[in-house]
């Protein structure tokens, strides 16, 4: 033990904090200040801008105030990384939990509803390091042992040491404390605590530390996850996820790769106008089997930032498949790339429901009728009870303006749905006819399309960069296309 560190046995956590007299600001002085701040906002005539609501959309294409660049409105909302692996489930572990107060208990029993946690087993208590040292005086010990202790100095460490002792090799322990203290971090990151947490903490903040411990640091990269699913069948789903895959690869550049899940009735290869022999059902059919090497062999190469995985497409086999098999596959794809774009099937499975809710992030499509509305508000609002770390689902309104087509008018719409449509597409089926004949994308038809736009702009709100849109060439003109 460190005689350098000065231990305070006397240490109260719930005593008020008092700033040394150096930074101490009088009272009055600080309640002048305050009111002559006030004042001048007051007299510049600040107000806050007006929210956006439904009838100021335009009719079509997206609203000019969303952002490329999204504003996160929660600190929990921060936890995307692809270069340290916090985005990446962590892996299948056994957690046990040992809290002196119920609210730690909220905090540890909220995170395990996290998906990155699908594959973790936790279990909480209340009693704190003695509790967990008499646990495990007769109990094998789990991968993580997290322990809330208000305690500080030599008491903490006498009882981190007699938990040492029950411990099996490999544990490894985390401590949720009171004192913000560095002085105390390294004395225990010398003693081989794993980390020290303080409070205020949420849930991201613990989920960062756990996946930090157990995330493979060899395989850092993480790849974001996009899953399309239209609200009920025929919306457009599929088309509106290819071209918005190819908008994101072409227009910013960046590796992307589709996965077609309609396996059965994908139309991934016919949009591109690919037919590979090797699809996404060689690689579900032996999980396992899935590395680099056969990812390779098993996309097919589009352009020279867009790879597909395409769908059997086939009836001659049920891909009843465990949700695991597409799990596993998916993350070989999201290790190799960095935006992977899950196109999936109108069907609702518990594999569908596993991989949509495990993605990074979810867009409904959805057209202005009823039924859409009523599918669309199941989706949205089971999504965020199911995932309340993550942002909600994007709303995308398609195919408005059908003509003879009664519709429910854009804001009453997202008045029902409690969400406002982040884009809104026009009905235009010349356009999308000829696209998918010619197996070509949206904006090698008509680069200036208000379809084409809105694509670009929801490519830009998925990768948080502006996403360029294809400038017609000379020839391009002469020769009438595009």
């Amino acid at each position: 033990m460190s005689d350098a560190y000065d231990f305070d046995d006397d240490f109260d956590p719930s005593a008020a904090f008092e700033l040394p007299e150096e930074l101490q600001v009088d009272a009055k002085d600080a309640g002048d200040a305050l009111a002559a701040f006030q004042s001048d906002i007051s007299s510049q005539n600040f107000s806050a801008p007006p929210a956006m609501i439904a009838d100021e959309l335009p009719a079509f294409g997206h609203a000019d105030e969303v952002s490329v660049e999204e504003p996160m409105e929660l600190e929990e909302q921060t936890f995307t990384s692809s270069t340290t692996g916090v985005d990446q489930p962590v892996p299948s572990i056994s957690i046990r939990a040992f809290c002196e107060r119920p609210d730690t208990v909220s905090l540890i029993e909220n995170s395990a509803s996290d998906r990155r946690f699908s594959r973790v087993h936790i279990e909480t208590s209340l009693g704190g390091l003695p509790e967990a040292i008499e646990h495990y005086h007769d109990e094998n010990t789990p991968n993580l042992i997290l322990v809330e202790s208000g305690m500080r100095g030599r008491a903490l460490f006498d009882q981190l040491d007699e938990l040492a002792n029950v411990c099996d090799p490999g544990t490894k322990v985390v401590i949720m404390g009171a004192a913000n203290d560095i002085g105390l971090y390294r004395e225990l990151i010398r003693r081989g605590i794993s980390d020290y947490l303080v409070p205020p903490l949420n849930s991201l903040q613990l989920i960062r530390s756990i996946s930090d411990l157990f995330v493979d640091p060899s395989k850092p990269f993480a790849g974001k996850v996009t899953a399309f699913i239209g609200a009920k069948g025929g919306v457009g789903a599929s088309t509106l996820a290819h071209n918005t895959a190819w908008q994101i690869s072409e227009g910013a550049k960046t590796g992307t790769t589709i996965v077609d899940l309609d396996l059965s009735f994908g139309t991934a290869g016919l949009d591109f106008n690919q037919d590979g022999n090797s699809n996404i059902g060689d690689a579900l059919a032996e999980p396992d089997r899935v590395d680099n090497v056969l990812l390779e062999r098993l996309l097919t190469k589009c352009t020279e930032h867009l790879s597909l995985f395409t769908a059997p497409a086939t009836l001659d086999r049920e891909w009843d498949l465990d949700a695991t098999a597409y799990e596993t596959v998916i993350s070989q794809v999201r290790a190799s790339v960095p935006h992977i774009i899950l196109d999936m099937p109108h069907v609702w499975s518990g594999w569908v429901k596993n991989t949509l809710f495990a993605a990074d992030e979810i867009v409904i499509v959805a057209s202005p009728d009823l039924a859409c509305l009523r599918n669309a508000k199941n989706l949205y609002d089971l999504a965020k009870a199911s995932r309340s770390n993550d942002f909600a689902p994007k709303i995308v309104v398609n195919q408005v303006g059908v003509p003879k087509r009664p519709e429910i008018p854009i804001k009453d719409f997202a008045d029902a749905l409690g969400a406002e449509p982040v884009l809104v597409l026009p009905f235009e089926p010349q356009i999308f006819g000829e696209a998918s004949n010619n197996g070509q994308m949206i904006q090698e038809i008509k680069a200036d399309s208000k379809a084409a736009e809105g694509l670009a702009h929801l490519a830009a709100l998925l990768t948080g960069h502006t996403c360029e849109q294809r400038k017609k060439s000379l020839i391009d003109k002469l020769l009438g296309r595009g």
